[in-house]
């Protein structure tokens, strides 16, 4: 798939401004754990030992769009969840080519974003 490299083509893809605009990150977590579940792949690979306790609590607080916060002792995987989390955000969000913030085309909130939206010129990457 290609990406989208103007502001009439990402409208056009999945990155549509109405998926987009509301979406906040509790559902970018859900709506990419659903899946897999589905396939019964792991969830937090490489998470020994969780699997009947901490795992399911997680996931009911992800699917939930609950707030959590991880506590134990020294050793109990408290940093290796939350890097594992990291694997059902999006691999690509659209921005505001050359902008220091990586701005979102579609609400910008930096002056020189706001400025070049209008002109239609504006190029999107999507970071890798």
């Amino acid at each position: 798939m290609s990406l989208p490299r103007t502001l009439s083509e990402l409208r056009q893809s999945p990155f549509s401004e109405q998926r987009l605009r509301n979406r906040r990150v509790k559902d970018e977590l859900r709506e990419n754990l659903v899946p897999k579940l589905r396939q019964n792949s792991p969830v937090f690979p490489g998470i020994v030992g969780y699997d009947d306790t901490v795992v399911p609590q997680i996931v009911n607080a992800i699917l939930s769009r609950h707030n959590f916060i991880l506590l134990g002792l020294r050793g109990q995987a408290k940093s290796r969840i939350l890097r594992a989390l990291t694997s059902l955000l999006d691999p690509q969000m659209p921005y505001v080519a050359g902008c220091e913030i990586h701005d979102s085309p579609y609400a910008p909130i930096c002056r020189r974003c706001r400025d070049e939206l209008p002109s239609m010129a504006t190029r999107l990457r999507s970071p890798t």
